[in-house]
């Protein structure tokens, strides 16, 4: 007798409804749907909810600068972003938003359980106020210097470089990231939740999780600098749900958003009477929940998250699996190497199949960054997908169809070989099951190389040249594609497009995980049509090009700061006139770390130095450019930067690379010159 199905609620962090969904969000999306189809291909209930993440400042300003509503904000973008999953293949059971009714409903249940347990309390705390946008400012839209570490441009919570967590004003050289300004501080009254009282639960739960290393050893770290109570509020102006009796205090989208994980499943759970609410989250549920996330968000989710959730008098999850960064021919995305790709614009080139196949060969458990490199893409989808596994296919159903009528052998020719397919099944799944899927690759292309080498030692096409062995070719043939059938099987979960695309060549129902056990004998096929083609270096050409030339560069969550991609307005002869143009003289020229075109200049500009970062490193050394002459805005307000502050801009021409130019060497020039 079979064991009973488990009952798994999947789902993955939310995308933030203010940007378009990119190559990098997609690592996330691709890995958890691929758990998600194999543990229903396994027979097991399997429920995969996500949802709009539809709050916060972020999405607040640029409604503002749109000049629609957030609610039309995020209608809009979530549904984009939902149409681009879809076609790379995620595929939801529910898929809904942060700014719903179910979601009001859970932050009320949740907020109103913590209070009377006594788990929440105000204070009241100073708080970064931008004086120029009249507002108070969240935690993430201070930036400055880490604290601990020292490392320059970081978030006004946490330092992405050691980890470090502190509070805005602990930040050296704070800046708010909306209009450059430094923040002044204004008191106000805030919530808190008392996350400095779970530590022994949050340990107990620890222990149970099955938490990866790399999560357990950030949470010690955490631990051991004590946890923080945490600021579950936010001042208006802000979109979000009204903490229950105030007029002015909103929940911080922090707080509402894991939430929308359990919103989406209860608007689920209306829909359906399969489902039942409380089964999966009540305090005592045997059910199994499992979060996706990235490596980003983990103090979130793996601290405050199984706290609020067992301070509220509900179940914790059962473990959180965190994943890395992607990063794109060695390094991050960027917009000027036109590797910073949406999921729109890879679509328009490239079939979804290659990236899935591509991510999964590449994916582990561990929390360690993948790299796309696009020449060992396209090379490893030819060599895999359409060298090894289509192959398979295409060299046996074309002999069935023109010579057997589309009909298969009664038996197989090599059983064994066969039951070798089979017999891997298990070990496959059990890579799977850890999200071990690069190794669950190595396995079945190693076996696709095997039936290509059955394939190439019988020679059915040579074969079929004789009259006297025909039963023999279809014996092959038969054997080739049931050995296609049991791969594609293994791999539906990855490339799921491909999967109904090969059942329709068998005209066969859903497959499940045991169907790749069972032989598909004496079976009429249909006609063979080409499953996939071959990844052109020219395909991958457009789309950086396309990406370098796009002016909509994505945001990534509540995490990052709003970008302005509004076109850039005229300014009249007035405005014009008050930019200080002047000639600086450059005392010293220097090389910046971490930085492929920057230079950083100190310039004599006749009343005193300025530092300067400029672009101009691939068409100069920095030892020739010292006693030269520059133009310069001499009254540009300071940019702060990762690598320091910029105190103006120097101005230069041509059309970049080695051309970028400056003032002639014997130009006459004096440092403080005006320029007229």
């Amino acid at each position: 007798m079979s064991p009973a199905p488990r009952k798994i609620f999947v789902s993955s962090a939310l995308p933030y409804a203010n940007g378009a969904i990119h190559m990098g969000h997609l690592v996330e999306y691709i890995q958890s749907d691929i758990w998600s189809r194999f543990q229903k291909l396994r027979g097991h209930v399997c429920t995969y909810v996500c949802a709009a993440d539809a709050h916060g400042t972020p999405i607040m300003i640029k409604a503002r600068e749109e000049k629609i509503t957030p609610e039309q904000l995020v209608n809009r973008i979530s549904k984009e972003q939902l149409e681009d999953l879809r076609a790379f293949g995620v595929a939801f059971d529910n898929f809904h938003s942060t700014h719903s009714a179910e979601n009001e409903e859970l932050v009320g249940r949740i907020y109103g359980a913590l209070r009377d347990a006594g788990h929440i309390y105000t204070k009241t705390i100073e708080q970064a106020f931008d004086e120029k946008e009249k507002m108070f400012l969240p935690d993430r839209f201070v930036r400055g210097t880490c604290p601990r570490c020292k490392s320059e441009d970081q978030y006004g919570d946490a330092c992405e470089v050691c980890g470090a967590t502190y509070a805005p004003r602990d930040l050296i050289a704070p800046l708010s990231v909306l209009s450059g300004t430094t923040p002044v501080w204004r008191a106000s009254e805030h919530y808190f939740f008392r996350l400095s009282a779970f530590g022994e639960k949050l340990r107990q739960w620890m222990a149970r999780a099955s938490l990866h290393q790399n999560i357990t050893s950030k949470l010690e770290e955490w631990f051991e600098a004590g946890l923080q109570d945490w600021d579950i509020s936010r001042d208006a102006p802000y979109f979000g749900f009204l903490i229950p009796g105030t007029n002015d205090k909103y929940f911080y989208v922090w707080l509402d958003a894991p939430i929308g994980y359990l919103a989406s499943f209860l608007h689920l759970c209306r829909q359906r009477k399969d489902l039942d609410f409380e089964e999966y989250w009540g305090a005592g549920a045997d059910t199994e929940v499992y979060h996706f996330i990235g490596k980003d968000i983990v103090y979130f989710h793996t601290l405050f998250w199984p706290a609020v959730l067992v301070g509220a008098g509900m179940r914790q999850p059962t473990s959180v699996f965190a994943h890395g960064f992607l990063t794109i021919n060695g390094k991050k995305m960027s917009k000027s190497r036109g590797t910073f790709v949406n999921a729109r614009t890879y679509l328009r080139h490239l079939d979804p199949n290659y990236l899935r196949y591509y991510y999964a060969a590449k994916l582990g458990p561990s929390m360690e960054d993948i790299d796309l490199n696009l020449d060992d893409f396209a090379a490893r989808v030819n060599a895999d997908l359409v060298g090894k596994l289509v192959n398979i296919a295409s060299r046996c159903a074309g002999f069935v169809s023109r010579s057997f009528a589309g009909q298969m052998s009664a038996t197989l020719d090599d059983r064994e070989l066969f039951s070798r397919f089979a017999g891997a099944g298990e070990q496959i799944a059990g890579h799977y099951e850890e999200r071990e899927y690069s190794k669950a690759m190595r396995i079945i292309m190693s076996l696709a190389d095997e039936a290509n080498r059955y394939i190439e030692q019988k020679k059915p096409w040579l074969l079929a040249r004789d009259p006297a062995r025909q039963a023999d070719v279809q014996l092959i043939c038969t054997q080739g594609l049931n050995l296609f059938r049991t791969l594609m099987i293994y791999l539906s979960p990855v490339l799921p497009m491909l999967a109904e695309k090969s059942r329709e060549l068998f005209r066969e129902q859903p497959w499940t995980w045991q169907s790749a056990g069972e032989p598909l004998l004496k079976k009429e096929i249909n006609e063979y049509e080409p499953l996939l083609v071959r990844v052109e270096a020219s395909q991958l050409e457009r789309i950086i090009e396309e990406s370098r030339e796009s002016n909509n560069v994505p945001t990534n969550g509540p995490t990052d700061v709003p970008s302005n991609n509004a076109e850039t307005p005229q300014i009249t002869i007035d405005e014009f006139a008050r930019i200080d143009l002047r000639i600086a003289k450059i005392l010293k020229a220097e090389s910046v770390e971490g930085a492929d075109k920057l230079l950083q200049l100190t310039l004599d500009t006749g009343d005193g130095t300025r530092n300067v970062f400029a672009g101009i490193k691939s068409a100069y050394e920095p030892s020739t450019l010292t006693g030269r002459f520059v133009v310069v805005v001499a009254n540009l307000e300071p940019r702060k930067m990762r690598f320091g502050t910029s105190e103006g801009m120097v101005l230069a021409a041509g059309p970049g690379g080695k051309d970028i130019f400056l003032l002639s060497p014997d130009s006459g020039a004096q440092a403080g010159m005006r320029v007229k």
